[in-house]
């Protein structure tokens, strides 16, 4: 539905005497867009009006198209690694949420101030399982940067963890084939994000 023509006339002393009088759709303070812009040009009121609220927000809107042009620029050129990196920024994010009041799964000691989201199974050496929830557990600094992910402690104490079936599903699992495409990809972080409000509540 259309908006209703009023009268181009003007609605506040400074404006007044800039109004065409005809009946179009107005644009600002009563007055039509040309009436308006006249009265910017024109009077000293307008000038300064110009200045202290035009000007800045053109500039606020070219900044921000400039931004938008930006972005959908970089969305265009990421890959399909560039992809799966943001994923995984999202999911060790989950990851260390979710196990923020448990031991680490190496070394058993608590996991207090920075600590890793830790892959038992590499993420080079089986990118297929990067993902895999059972295959990424909360780590101590220690074990997974200066032990090296202390592996042997890990894999005594993840079945403990998950129990002796979900253990033996993962190490099937990290010999299948695993593709994921760019919308299954963005699925999965929505579905990522989603848990980590949850988690944060």
């Amino acid at each position: 539905m259309q908006t209703k023509k009023k009268i181009c006339k003007g609605n506040y002393r400074s404006k007044k005497g800039f109004g065409c009088g005809e009946a179009k759709y107005l644009y600002k303070y009563g007055l039509c867009l040309s009436c308006f812009r006249k009265w910017l040009i024109e009077t000293e009121s307008g000038q300064k009006h110009l200045k202290k609220q035009v000007i800045p927000q053109a500039k606020k809107e070219v900044k921000r198209k400039e931004k938008n042009v930006i972005k959908e620029m970089k969305l265009s050129l990421k890959t399909h690694k560039d992809y799966l990196s943001d994923l995984q920024k999202v999911f060790n994010k989950y990851i260390r949420l979710r196990d923020q009041n448990k031991p680490c799964i190496s070394c058993g000691k608590p996991l207090t101030g920075k600590f890793d989201a830790g892959h038992l199974f590499s993420v080079g050496a089986y990118p297929n399982i990067r993902f895999n929830e059972d295959n990424v557990n909360g780590q101590c600094v220690a074990c997974n940067q200066h032990r090296h992910g202390n592996v042997n402690e890990y894999m005594v104490n993840l079945p403990k963890r998950i129990g002796q079936e979900r253990f033996n599903k993962l190490l099937q699992d990290r010999n299948t084939n695993l593709k994921i495409s760019i919308p299954e990809i963005k699925e999965m972080m929505i579905y990522y994000k989603q848990k980590i409000v949850s988690l944060q509540k």
